[in-house]
């Protein structure tokens, strides 16, 4: 009875650790999936000051800015950000207890966004506030990707 009482924990600890790695191995290939495409960043979001810090992946696309949870299993960004609509308020760098969280060395933005999240993560009607957390190297691509634009460019007609 105590062998097969042991044996069977062995069992549920060796399922445990497959699960646990399989889902180590599918966060990594979806991380993998999201950078394929090249301008990606290490970004958090934060869409209020009373809301906690959601540590993802910014990627940049030609109009838009997609924003992907770090943990999701999704390959669809979470918040779609319009480019046009995307504006930079202040700048300051993470307090201490933003950086337990983000990390070391990371600036913070408070952005006004071209609307109000809707149930699917992406703006719609006025403008909202969010606050992006990104290491200085990814600012300064991020602000010259936001500033960049060709002359003429009209959003939408690339």
């Amino acid at each position: 009875m105590g062998q097969e009482l042991a044996l069977g924990a062995v069992w549920l600890l060796v399922a445990i650790l497959l699960v646990t790695v399989l889902a180590a191995v599918g966060i990594a290939v979806r991380r993998i999936a999201l950078e394929h495409g090249g301008g990606n960043v290490e970004c958090g979001l934060r869409r209020g000051r009373d809301q906690r810090w959601r540590l993802g992946l910014a990627a940049y696309q030609p109009d838009e800015l997609y924003w992907f949870s770090a943990f999701g299993v999704r390959l669809r960004p979470a918040v779609i950000f319009a480019r046009s609509a995307l504006s930079v308020v202040s700048r300051r760098p993470a307090t201490t207890a933003e950086e337990a969280s983000l990390g070391t060395g990371v600036v913070v933005l408070e952005c006004l966004a071209g609307g109000e999240p809707a149930g699917n993560g992406q703006p719609r009607g006025g403008a909202c506030s969010v606050e992006l957390a990104m290491s200085e190297a990814a600012l300064t691509g991020f602000l010259a990707w936001l500033e960049a634009a060709p002359p003429g460019y009209v959003a939408g007609l690339g």
